[in-house]
């Protein structure tokens, strides 16, 4: 390291502060045993089990488990803190990063972690051949690292750059902090869009065992994890194994949860939430349900609709499209009024003091045939098909799923009864999802989470409109957003960020890319009756997730579990509802 470089970092301002100490996670319980397997329902099989390459959210939720980061956030404040790097710090111009290694830090099979693994995973993922979709963009903004100290046998201090004269973005340290670091000895000479996983040197708590290919993954816990024993991790992951079922439906799932083929299962079908957890197996508590409200951001979806083409590139098209499906019939009578009806991407930015005030859009056929006469349709007395310049109303929606199929068939009514013919082109998961990278796809039922560090970049900017793998499937552009985006990036608070997202939000939502439907903010969870768990079942943030990290495996809850269905006996109830704050507050 140069005297320049020393004297820089020696008055730069380093995180965390001096008198910082690493705490417990609150929710992890004591009471925690390591042992055992979960059977967990991983939705439909993953195109790639590398979280760079398929951005999947159960792809993306095991890769955490295998690879770390240099920084994570405090399960209660959010506050950065330290995870593979011990310590950190930001230049006075806010335009560059350092970061140290802990000296603790080692892979799996023993090799200790070094600055050099933080730079080839940089590499590897910016590099234009790898198809790394959306990781380009975040770690795009900053040139390849320099290793500080590399001259030492163990370089452990490496600094990242924003390239150009890009302003500082409050996000910077966040980009550059937590990718997962994979390790340069053992993928350095690999193809990094075909690794192969199974039995890989990994980082985090867990590695790849076993591989059913579209039918199960298995993961393993890692003894050695360095991190096992250190206060914030100490008592979760707690599993032995993880085995990641996949099912093409969530009747299926819910099939295989019946069997016992699969121990967890989250409920995201209202119908089986209020009819299926009935019979013996709940009745005796066998089978639990948990309805879990904790502080978890709204997602979003909607049928998205490809605004590069034709007919929805349309403003009017797509508002019509939003008027002929009939969400409160739907929610009614086919989901037991379980769910509210989106009008937002961010709807919990929204509340009392802030009300939303986009357009909530409901069912009008009147509505929809008057938007799609101002648009320059007509109904062709020859065919009944309503056409624009002889060219006739036809699109195909691209569906992964059969599940979708009942809704459809009120869409697809509405449609007709306009004389609007819809195709439905039905496709595994993995081939939608490249079907989605490419936006080869004219309207298609889409689903996003949310996450507590908002990007609106990376979905509505519109330059990732043109780029493939990118979230802006939809191809939204606005030259009114891109610069909200911009301004947002060097905004200091918490409050000025919010204010900017609903201004995005009221831009985008009147553009109608996606014909809302709806949501539900509590997480609904049926397992079987043989785990140990905290009293707030998940963590303040957490999905599903929070099973992996929190939960574990009882003996004597399984055997009493066995006895009980041998028997018929019962087994002790458990509250349905759980209220995170109340449970935390109940605690102090």
């Amino acid at each position: 390291m140069s005297v320049l470089s020393a004297f820089v970092l020696a008055a730069a301002v380093w995180y965390p502060a001096e008198n910082w100490k690493e705490a417990p996670d609150p929710v992890a319980s004591p009471r925690a045993k390591k042992g055992g397997i979960v059977r967990f329902n991983g939705s439909q099989a993953p195109k790639s089990l590398n979280a760079y390459v398929d951005n999947n959210t159960y792809t993306m939720m095991m890769f955490s488990l295998m690879y770390d980061k240099l920084i994570s956030t405090d399960t209660e404040t959010l506050e950065f803190v330290p995870a593979l790097a011990r310590r950190w710090c930001v230049s006075e111009d806010g335009r560059e990063f350092t970061f140290v290694i802990d000296e603790r830090a080692t892979w799996s099979d023993g090799t200790p972690v070094s600055a050099e693994d933080v730079k080839w995973t940089f590499d590897a993922v910016v590099d234009p051949k790898n198809e790394t979709g959306v990781w380009k963009v975040i770690l795009g903004a900053f040139e390849s690292p320099d290793i500080l100290d590399a001259d030492s046998k163990r370089p452990l201090t490496l600094k990242f750059r924003k390239k150009g004269y890009a302003p500082p973005n409050w996000r910077d340290v966040m980009y550059c902090g937590t990718f997962w670091v994979m390790p340069k000895h053992a993928f350095g000479d690999k193809d990094f869009n075909k690794l192969d996983l199974l039995d890989a040197v990994v980082g985090g708590p867990y590695r790849i065992s076993r591989v059913a290919e579209q039918v199960e993954t298995e993961y393993s816990r890692v003894p050695q994890w360095w991190r096992a024993d250190t206060p914030s991790c100490r008592n979760t992951c707690n599993f032995d194994r993880i085995l990641i079922r996949y099912y093409v439906d969530n009747e299926n799932a819910f099939d295989a949860l019946k069997k016992r083929a699969i121990d967890v299962y989250p409920v995201y079908t209202a119908r089986i939430w209020a009819q299926e957890s009935k019979g013996v197996r709940f009745d005796k508590n066998w089978l639990l349900k948990r309805r879990v409200s904790n502080h978890e951001p709204v997602g979003y979806q909607g049928f998205a609709m490809n605004m590069r083409r034709w007919p929805f590139d349309d403003l009017r098209v797509r508002k019509a499209m939003a008027k002929l499906i009939d969400r409160e019939k739907m929610n009614r009578t086919m989901m037991f009024n379980e769910y509210f009806l989106q009008d937002s991407f961010y709807h919990d930015l929204y509340d009392d003091d802030h009300p939303c005030r986009n357009e909530l859009i409901l069912f009008d056929m009147d509505g929809a045939r008057k938007l799609l006469e101002e648009a320059g349709f007509v109904r062709n007395p020859a065919t009944g098909r309503l056409e624009k310049d002889g060219r006739p109303f036809e699109f195909k929606f691209l569906s992964r799923n059969a599940s979708e199929d009942k809704f459809l068939a009120h869409f697809h009514a509405a449609l007709e009864e306009l004389g609007i013919k819809m195709s439905i082109i039905r496709k595994d998961f993995a081939n939608w999802m490249r079907d989605m990278d490419s936006f080869d796809f004219d309207m298609t039922w889409q689903s996003w989470g949310a996450d507590v560090f908002r990007n609106p970049e990376t979905t509505w900017l519109s330059s990732e409109a043109d780029r493939k793998q990118s979230n802006n499937t939809v191809g939204f552009k606005s030259e009114e957003v891109d610069r909200i985006i911009a301004a947002e990036k060097s905004m200091k608070t918490f409050a000025e960020r919010e204010d900017a997202y609903r201004e995005i939000d009221r831009i985008v939502a009147a553009q109608c890319p996606y014909a809302f439907l709806w949501n539900i903010s509590a997480k609904r969870l049926f397992y079987w009756n043989k785990f140990g768990m905290p009293d707030t079942v998940l963590g303040r943030y957490d999905k599903e997730e929070g099973v992996l990290t929190y939960w574990w495996y009882d003996e004597d809850k399984v055997r009493e579990l066995d006895e009980a269905m041998s028997s018929g006996s019962f087994l002790p109830a458990v509250p349905v509802e759980v209220d995170f704050d109340k449970v935390m507050k109940d605690r102090k």
